[in-house]
């Protein structure tokens, strides 16, 4: 294939979203940290998904420039997590480069990849290597090199496809993390599967969308999916006739059958019960009277039904807020006490989410353009968030501000020392303030057996995260707590807040308390409901 047009790349780009969906585990299963994660895999599933969902609606004969665009924005909209936003901004940059293109060849594939990965590089403000950057940024060099010498599209992917391979298996010694684990970097392991299904199509591979994949079943119609035009007969008529002769109904259902379609017609002892598509109702009627009298009648004209229930189930253009103050703040969690703490914060929008359930840009869009203010800041909590929410920054008309807190305890810690009468600076230099000087402290449980950082931790076991580093395991959590407690006693910690989880209750969370009070001489600590998944306990300590 020396070239490819629309149709070629939304085929490309469809079994790419089903090969990351079929294999999105095994992405998932390379992340070594044994906490439960955000899961790589699944967020690149997602976002993929979030464009074939799109492709999907357009017709093959769109232009290479109308399918790289639509995948883009889709994406750019769909994006989750770290990996998933990083993934959009490939599709960006290489949609921006075949801008207004009818088809591509190897040079402009090259350009394309590049272009990518310039977007990506741009956005990321600390690239790290041996991630998805490196493998993009390597196998975009080698097909570029390989077009002084082949300009044809299927041989310069292919170039891209064993470069991207050949880096993805060096990325293993660019982070001693994934050195010690053994196992390649998974965002970079997925680009090479996009890449590997884009070859595949190019060289006549029929790749299915996985079941999962699919658009899920339609509980009701879905009238925009057909015209007007496509109403053979306009008018659903439907009558009863009470029997008043000896007249064979066979031959009024000979006759309908003639005027239209979707002919029901019921013949009992006293009346004839019919149903028919038709373009002359009056003329089905005066046979029918032929028969005996009109118990009921009712005619509906389908086309003018068809377009009010278009109308009707349209997707409403996305409503934003008039302003009503000058700030106005999302915050981004799990949990219904969490949720709560942060309204009683100041927060207009809650977004569901957090750890393993990342929202994508385009529901912090929603919230954010849901916000009656001129400007909004969002605390994302989450490190794998902070892109997505960043991503949203150039898609409303409001001014969007994101507070890069990157745990509860931070997006806590920053809220309490909002002022509404400071302008915006000032602001985020108190908040980022607050968030330097505040401990998050997270107990969960170990997803998977690991030997991790000097530490033998066993699935099942609690886990205990200091500051965003592994603190140890232990199949006692009060043993943990202990251990947690003397570290912040001699940090001399003043103020400790624990929020407890929705697998955690009240009395334990007070017994955790008084042991923290036990060790931490003179600190005020304080216990709230948090209800958030994943974490038994959230620790704030300042």
């Amino acid at each position: 294939m020396t070239t490819i047009g629309g149709s070629d790349l939304r085929t490309m780009l469809l079994g790419a979203a089903a090969i990351v969906e079929n294999r999105k585990q095994q992405l998932n299963d390379l992340n070594v940290f044994p906490v439960p994660d955000g899961d790589t895999g699944t967020n690149m599933s997602m976002t993929l998904n979030a464009a074939a969902a799109e492709l999907r609606k357009l017709p093959e004969s769109s232009t290479l420039s109308k399918v790289a665009d639509t995948a883009a924005s889709a994406m750019l909209r769909g994006a989750r997590g770290n990996s998933g936003v990083i993934l959009s901004l490939l599709f960006r940059g290489f949609s921006k480069k075949l801008k207004g293109a009818e088809d591509c060849d190897g040079l402009q594939l090259a350009a394309a990849l590049k272009a990518g990965v310039e977007a990506a590089y741009k956005a990321v403000m600390k690239p790290t290597e041996g991630t998805i950057l490196t493998v993009s940024r390597v196998s975009a060099a080698e097909a570029e090199a390989k077009t002084a010498v082949d300009n044809c599209f299927e041989t310069v992917l292919a170039v891209a496809v064993d470069s991207a391979s050949t880096a993805l298996a060096e990325t293993m010694y660019q982070n001693p993390v994934l050195e010690k684990a053994g196992v390649v970097d998974a965002g970079g392991k997925g680009w090479l599967f996009v890449l590997e299904a884009m070859l595949a199509v190019a060289r006549g591979e029929v790749i299915e969308a996985a079941p999962v994949s699919a658009e899920p079943a339609k509980e009701q119609a879905d009238f925009a999916d057909f015209n007007t035009e496509d109403i053979t007969f306009q008018y659903c008529t439907e009558f009863i006739i009470s029997r008043e002769n000896r007249k064979d109904p066979e031959e009024l259902r000979a006759f309908l059958s003639t005027l239209g379609d979707s002919l029901v017609l019921v013949d009992d002892d006293e009346i004839i019960k019919v149903h028919v598509h038709t373009n002359d109702p009056g003329k089905a009627m005066s046979e029918a009277i032929c028969y005996g009298s009109f118990v009921t009648v009712k005619v509906e004209n389908m086309k003018l039904q068809h377009t009010e229930k278009v109308v009707e189930e349209a997707p409403k253009a996305e409503v934003v807020a008039a302003p009503e103050k000058r700030y106005g703040m999302v915050s981004v969690c799990a949990g219904e006490g969490l949720a709560n703490i942060f309204r009683e914060l100041g927060a207009d929008n809650i977004i569901q989410g957090g750890q393993t359930m990342n929202p994508s840009t385009q529901d912090i869009l929603r919230k954010v353009n849901a916000t009656p203010a001129e400007v909004v800041f969002v605390f994302p909590n989450n490190k794998n968030i902070i892109m997505a929410a960043q991503q949203a920054v150039s898609l409303t008309e409001k001014k969007l501000i994101v507070v890069p807190s990157k745990t509860i305890p931070q997006g806590v810690s920053a809220m309490l020392c909002f002022d509404p009468d400071a302008d915006e600076e000032t602001n985020m230099e108190a908040m980022t303030a607050a968030m330097d000087n505040v401990t998050t402290i997270q107990l969960t449980y170990a997803a998977r057996n690991s030997d991790f950082d000097g530490h033998n931790i066993r699935a099942g076991e609690y886990l205990a995260l200091y500051g965003g580093a592994l603190f140890g395991s232990d199949k006692d959590c009060t043993i943990l707590l202990k251990s947690l407690a003397k570290k912040l006693a001699k940090e001399n910690k003043e103020f400790i807040t624990i929020f407890y989880g929705a697998d955690t209750n009240e009395a334990e969370a007070e017994a955790a308390a008084d042991i923290l009070r036990k060790y931490c001489f003179g600190a005020e600590v304080s216990v709230l409901k948090g209800d958030q998944p994943v974490y038994y306990y959230l620790i704030s300590a300042e």
